[in-house]
């Protein structure tokens, strides 16, 4: 991407009517997007600064801007199930990705949470991803690289994580998007070094449930918090100030927990505290 350069040939724009309805295109020269609104040619946009608006061939206008990360999540092809930017903006947060760190995937899916892992750490980072599924790992590949190019720092492994996290050198964080992480979580314990943080998203409670009571049966794992993000738009215009009649509400359960040095004496682990809401 090109931040605050004129568009160029071949990179990325989302074109947005006034209806909010988006379009995510390739620029190429001498070519032109079509919907039932009319017709834009791409040769209109190319040369022109971000947040240029256009008429189509029926007159109705379109403001061209380059994607965010969210905007692309959403848009882009899809071979599995996307983590929401919701969810994608949490994990970041609360597995605590920094520029640097070292970081273990399973599920890399349609590439989401890789791409979020991979703008998070840095060009002094590493993401080692594990796909069982071929063509899963050829469609992450290639919306990474329509979003950011060639990239140095990611490593995909074509084998379920059961059979290759024990080979890998010792991470900072070791992140899962699997049906059953309750299987994982001593080969875990023994790739993510005291400190790190083990994180895992599920879509239901009773897998959460399960992870949850795997990781208490192991005396490497303390700070253990399970949650969901609910994502609720307000509309505010003029004297109408209320929430949208439709929210992005459950979309995954996320746990979270810490590895430490297992006591000897095996003592109560201290755990996340939380606000009282009666106080």
């Amino acid at each position: 991407m090109n931040e605050g350069s004129p568009f160029q040939d071949g990179e990325q724009v989302l074109l947005i009517d006034a209806r909010g309805k988006r379009h995510l295109i390739f620029l190429r020269k001498s070519e032109a997007f079509h919907s039932d609104r009319g017709w834009i040619a791409h040769d209109a946009i190319i040369g022109q600064p971000e947040g240029t608006w256009v008429r189509s061939s029926m007159g109705l206008r379109y403001v061209a801007l380059r994607p965010t990360l969210a905007e692309y999540v959403l848009d882009m092809p899809r071979g599995a199930q996307v983590i929401y930017p919701k969810d994608l903006a949490m994990i970041l947060f609360w597995a605590d990705i920094y520029p640097g760190c070292r970081v273990v995937e399973a599920g890399t899916g349609s590439g989401a949470l890789t791409l979020a892992l991979l703008r998070a750490v840095g060009p002094d980072g590493r993401v080692i991803t594990f796909e069982q599924r071929e063509e899963f790992a050829r469609r992450a590949l290639a919306n990474i690289h329509m979003r950011l190019g060639e990239v140095t720092n990611l490593i995909v492994r074509l084998r379920p994580i059961e059979d290759g996290l024990a080979e890998e050198p010792v991470v900072d964080r070791v992140l899962l998007d699997l049906p059953e992480p309750w299987k994982l979580t001593t080969l875990v314990a023994d790739r993510l070094r005291p400190g790190g943080i083990f994180l895992c998203y599920v879509p239901t409670i009773i897998q959460s449930h399960q992870f949850v009571e795997a990781l208490l049966r192991e005396r490497h794992w303390a700070l253990i918090e399970t949650f969901e993000t609910l994502y609720r738009p307000w509309n505010i215009e003029g004297q109408s100030v209320r929430p949208f009649h439709r929210m992005v509400a459950h979309t995954g359960f996320i746990t979270v927990a810490r590895r430490v040095v297992p006591e000897d004496e095996g003592g109560a682990r201290p755990r996340v505290e939380r606000p009282d809401p009666e106080e």
